[in-house]
Order: C-alpha cells, then structure tokens, then sequence
C-alpha cells in the first residue's frame, strides 16, 4: 500500500468517501490538496454532470481524487407496488401540506451497463475509481484498468472480497455496520453487518490487497486503531460532513451538532436499501403497516419527494441526513485543516 500511496503522491492514509449528495469538488480538491485522497460520487449523476465534476474538481487540484461508481443491479418497475407505497406515503404528505407524486421513476441508473459513463471514464482517466454496491461487468473492469485506473471496491464481507479481488481490483475498502449511509453490501438480502475492525482483520487474513479501514472512524485514534489491525489506510465520510466545502445544508450541519447525532439507525424506507442516518420519523413512522417498497433506487424518489416537502414546511421530520455511528465525534473544520489535525492526532499515538 505504500507504493499505492506514494504512486498517487498522498502523504497521509486518510481518504474522504464519495458521499453522493454531499461530497462536492470543492471537498475532494481540499482533502488531495492537503495530502490524502479526496473523493466525488457520480452515482446521481448523468454522464455528461458526471463529466463536468470530474473537470470541476480538475479545475481545483492536481492531486489525484476518487471517482465513485454505483454498481447496483438494476432496478426493476412494478406500477402495482409502487402504487401501494406511494398509498402509503399519502398521509405523511398531506400532514405536510404537500401532494405525492403521481408515479414514481428511476433518478439515476447503475453503472452496470452503462456504457456511456464507462465512456467518461475512459475518456477522463481519473487516477482512481471506486465501485459500491457490487461490480460492473468484467468488460468494463479490464477497459478502466487498460486505461492505467486503479480501481477501488468497497466490500461488507470476505466472500464479496474475493469477488473484487478475482475481478481484477487493485484496493479494497473494507465497510463496517458502522457506516453511515447506504454501505455498499452486493446483496442487501443477504447483510451479514460485520463492523469494520472485525472485517479489516477478515480481510486482511484472506487477501494481499492493501485494505482501506470505512466506518466509524472519527479522529487520529481511530485511524490508528484500523492501521494496527492491518488496514494500510482508512475512508472517512461522516468526519467531513461539517467541514465548509461539503454540501450538507443548515439543518443537516444543525442536526449533527446536537444530541440528534447520538441516535442513529438503518433504515430502507428512504431509498428501498438499507442506509444509516439520523433518526426521524422516516425510521420509525413508515414501518406500520408498511407495504413492500419498490426497488432501488425507484423508492428513492419517494423518499426524496416527502423530504422535500418537509423541508418546505419547515421541519425535518422527513429530512434525508446520512451518518454513521461516529457522528457526535464531527467537526466543524476545513477540509484542509481537519487533514491536518487528523494526521497531528495519528502521529501522537505512535
């Protein structure tokens, strides 16, 4: 992993995750400017946005960053389902003022089969792409590689491990129940919940590749405490919600700093897969009675729709705020100086 580090010219084993919806050229650049691994998340994106982060975040570093990718497995239309939880969402809307949308769609595809972002990537070459949610097909693995990629997987347990290692990857990250947000588990049905430092030793027993530490990890011990058990450096998303260059909104910076941080939980009634996040009533609420939800990332667009209208109520009751298990731990900090205190707290543990 050293040579991984050094090949991409990052002095310190600190990456900063996707986080799709929060992380922001602006972050991404800040964390490599200051000598770890930023990140950007194109899974919302079209290929062209997707494109222009990708030179956005050009614009403001020369240091390599991570381009992320969702590998879920498409999703699959049920009119008749998506009717009964849009059924079931209705009194939470009209409590809210607010109308459900008639029908539910897709916002964003997979990254399996997606040949035109596969083109993007081709084209741009970011230094790094990571993979969630699973792998696209091996065609597109041998096409990104041959463009001298090095390419990322995220992985919830060993045997999905081995899948990313078999398929060619050259680091895996190693997520933890910890995690805030959607983890990147293959197969939501089949979670096994492993936390992280269990899994870095998993991995770490099985595999040669260098593994990265994702989950719960706030500050310099915890970085410590990953690298001991093998990790050759960590991802972390939550420590750099504060931070002013993410793209977390008032509320979502509000609730982190309060008490509201303690709590939170896994729920797949936002988005149709699990993800932690503060808990509100999407966690608790939308479980009585509930129908089955529509796929991934069909639901999401229910999920989105009722968070905005509470939002336009002027309640977060409904608010979409993705956190792990660490969140009390955040700081307010910039990106840059926040690299520097984690890496001032890891060297005054060794």
């Amino acid at each position: 992993m050293q040579s991984f580090l050094q090949t991409l010219g990052i002095s310190h084993p600190i990456f900063q995750a996707p986080m799709a919806g929060v992380s922001t050229p602006e972050l991404a650049a800040a964390v490599s400017n200051a000598g770890g691994l930023g990140a950007i998340g194109l899974g919302p994106y079209s290929p062209q946005k997707a494109a222009e982060k990708i030179q956005q975040t050009r614009e403001l570093t020369e240091h390599p960053f991570n381009v992320n990718v969702f590998c879920h497995q498409p999703a699959v239309a049920d009119p008749q389902r998506e009717a009964a939880w849009l059924n079931h969402l209705a009194p939470y809307f009209s409590e809210l003022d607010a109308t459900p949308p008639q029908a539910l769609h897709e916002p964003y595809p997979s990254f399996i089969g997606n040949s035109e972002l596969l083109e993007v990537l081709v084209q741009e070459k970011p230094a790094v792409v990571s993979f969630h949610f699973g792998l696209p097909a091996q065609a597109a693995i041998n096409a990104l590689k041959d463009s001298g990629i090095i390419l990322l997987a995220t992985a919830t347990t060993p045997e999905e491990a081995k899948l990313a290692e078999d398929a060619g990857m050259d680091v895996l990250i190693a997520q933890g129940i910890e995690a805030g947000g959607h983890r990147g588990v293959f197969d939501p049905e089949e979670d096994r919940e492993i936390g992280t430092l269990a899994l870095v030793r998993l991995l770490c027993s099985q595999s040669n590749l260098p593994i990265i530490a994702a989950g719960g990890i706030m500050d310099g011990a915890g970085i410590h405490a990953a690298l001991s058990l093998g990790a050759s450096a960590v991802q972390m998303g939550t420590a750099f919600i504060l931070c002013p260059e993410s793209a977390a909104d008032d509320n979502f910076r509000a609730a982190l700093k309060s008490e509201r941080a303690h709590n939170t939980a896994i729920t797949a009634n936002i988005s149709g897969r699990p993800a932690r996040g503060i808990a509100n009533r999407f966690f608790r609420d939308l479980n009585r009675n509930a129908p089955a939800r529509p796929d991934y990332p069909i639901c999401y667009s229910a999920g989105k729709a009722l968070a905005n209208a509470s939002a336009a109520a002027g309640s977060d009751s409904f608010a979409v705020q993705w956190a792990g298990q660490g969140s009390p731990l955040c700081r307010a900090l910039p990106a840059a100086e926040l690299i520097t205190t984690l890496a001032a707290e890891l060297e005054a543990t060794q």
